[in-house]
C-alpha cells in the first residue's frame, strides 16, 4: 500500500479547481462577473465597508490582485470606493444597488454548481473530505508559521461543513 505522501492528489485538486472555475465562469458571464469578482462582491455584500487589505485577507489573495478585481468591479458598477472617515489615505469598499440585484442569481448559480459537483457524494463523505482537506491546508499553513483558527484547533465539527461548502 502506498504511503499517503506518495499519493499525487495535487493534480486532482488542481483539476477540480480549474473545472469548477470554468463551469462557474460560463454560467456567471451573463452577469458580467468572473468567479474572483463574484467572491469579492459576495464578501463585500455581507461585510460592507472593508478596506482593500481586509478584503484581501478574507479572500486569501494578495492586496495588489484584489486591487485589480476591485478596479474592474468599480468600472462595471458593482462596487464603489468611499473615503474612510477616520483615515484620509484609506478607502472603504461598498457594493452598489446593481450588485444587490445579481446577488441572489449568483447564489443560485453557485448552489446549483455545488449540487452538480457533489452528485453521488453523501453528506458523510463530504464531511470526511472537508476534514481531510482542512487538515492538509492547516499543515501547509503551519509551514508558513500560520496557526489554524481556534475553532479548527478545537476539533472537527460537522456543523461547520455546510458553510464551508457555500463558496463558488
Amino acid at each position: 500500500m502506498p504511503k499517503t505522501e506518495d499519493i499525487s492528489f495535487g493534480y486532482l485538486l488542481n483539476d477540480i479547481t480549474l473545472l469548477f472555475r470554468k463551469h462557474f465562469d460560463r454560467r456567471a458571464v451573463k452577469f458580467g462577473l468572473t468567479r474572483a469578482q463574484w467572491r469579492a462582491t459576495k464578501v463585500l455584500y455581507h461585510r460592507e465597508g472593508l478596506r482593500q487589505t481586509e478584503l484581501a485577507e478574507f479572500l486569501e489573495m494578495e492586496p495588489i490582485a484584489v486591487g485589480r478585481v476591485i478596479d474592474r468591479l468599480q468600472a462595471a458598477g458593482f462596487v464603489e470606493r468611499r473615503p474612510d472617515p477616520k483615515d484620509r489615505r484609506a478607502w472603504r469598499l461598498y457594493t452598489t444597488a446593481q450588485a444587490s440585484e445579481v446577488i441572489d442569481d449568483m447564489e443560485r448559480i453557485a448552489h446549483e454548481l455545488r449540487r452538480e459537483c457533489t452528485a453521488g457524494v453523501t453528506y458523510e463523505e463530504m464531511v470526511q473530505a472537508m476534514n481531510v482537506l482542512t487538515r492538509l491546508k492547516e499543515n501547509l499553513q503551519m509551514l508558513d508559521g500560520v496557526e489554524p483558527p481556534m475553532e479548527e484547533q478545537q476539533g472537527e465539527s460537522e456543523a461547520a461543513v455546510p458553510s464551508t461548502l457555500q463558496g463558488p
